[in-house]
């Protein structure tokens, strides 16, 4: 039985059972456009999923369908999980969307993509998990990639780009400065790092944006945990134009004998500085940086594979993991 919700507030008398109901936290920052439920006949949670209809950059609809907030039981085979998505699919053609992705919530600013190659490294902080057959799940159900991911493992901080210190001084001499983050400051470094971000990211794909509020409440939570010395800008005339900003792996801390680890979790430059090198430098500063301070490696988290910062990132270190965004088309 699929029951159909619109607001979290309809959806929190849910009962949990083969998965959790999600979290009013996680339905609020995107609320879907619809939440779909498959119970069991006690009334308790066997399957769910939202749906949205995807936006373009400059906020309008577009006929894209997106399916997120997934969970089903851990069985590529699962009846319940196909039956959310059949009805999600079903739901989204009435729409008239002409083709569905997922797992996407809402928008890529936040939890998107299946792990389909594990590999041998731990989960780190803030990177999506699920089980092996949720992807498998998907592709039963017709789906199929539309774009992958990877994450990079660097072990050797020492390795520096040898092109980094011509490049520091060249940029400083076209009047761009290098600092770190000011934490005490944090409401207005987010809205430096949220003007530029929307205009560095603009063309990424599946973009659609998302005002500062937004932007700063995803960050604000993460001020107890922010180090300055892993969050570098550059900037002309005041002006941002790229940062890394580097968070510690707190999942790595929480296990006992693991390396210290840092995520270079977002790298940024304006399109304008294209062909500088600023990129590089900037993962190179942040990487010196997480060193001086007694960090062991770094991952570079969830890079398109068409993105520049992947290719700045395989000089450093090696794939750990890979990621999967699924589509469907649902015209006949």
């Amino acid at each position: 039985m699929i029951r159909e919700f619109v607001t979290a507030e309809d959806a929190a008398d849910l009962t949990p059972g083969v998965v959790e109901p999600v979290g009013a936290l996680t339905f609020a920052a995107t609320p879907p456009l619809r939440h779909f439920a498959e119970l069991d006949d006690d009334g308790r949670l066997r399957a769910r999923c939202s749906v949205w209809v995807r936006s373009d950059t400059k906020g309008s609809p577009t006929n894209d369908g997106l399916i997120g907030h997934f969970a089903a039981a851990d069985r590529d085979d699962d009846p319940a999980g196909i039956a959310v998505l059949d009805h999600a699919c079903r739901f989204l053609s009435e729409q008239g969307c002409a083709r569905a992705i997922g797992p996407l919530d809402g928008n890529t600013w936040h939890r998107y993509r299946f792990v389909t190659e594990r590999g041998s490294e731990p989960p780190f902080f803030l990177e999506p998990d699920n089980p092996d057959s949720w992807p498998a799940l998907f592709v039963r159900h017709g789906f199929a990639p539309i774009a992958t991911y990877t994450s990079n493992l660097a072990t050797d901080l020492a390795n520096v780009d040898p092109r980094t210190p011509s490049r520091i001084e060249a940029l400083q001499d076209d009047g761009v400065r290098f600092r770190t983050l000011r934490a005490e400051e944090l409401e207005a470094e987010l809205a430096r790092l949220y003007d530029l971000s929307a205009v560095s990211f603009a063309n990424n794909f599946l973009y659609s944006p998302i005002d500062a509020r937004t932007f700063a409440e995803m960050y604000l939570p993460l001020r107890p945990y922010l180090v300055p010395g892993l969050v570098h800008f550059a900037e002309r005339d005041q002006i941002l134009i790229g940062y890394a900003f580097g968070v510690p792996d707190l999942a790595a801390a929480q296990r006992p004998g693991s390396p210290r680890t840092f995520l270079v979790k977002t790298v940024a430059v304006d399109p304008r500085e294209s062909g500088s090198g600023l990129g590089s430098v900037l993962v190179d500063l942040c990487q010196q940086a997480g060193r001086s301070l007694g960090f062991e490696r770094a991952i570079h988290a969830l890079m398109h594979e068409t993105n520049r910062s992947r290719s700045i990132s395989e000089k450093y270190g090696k794939t750990i993991r890979r990621y999967t965004l699924f589509a469907k088309d649902l015209l006949p």
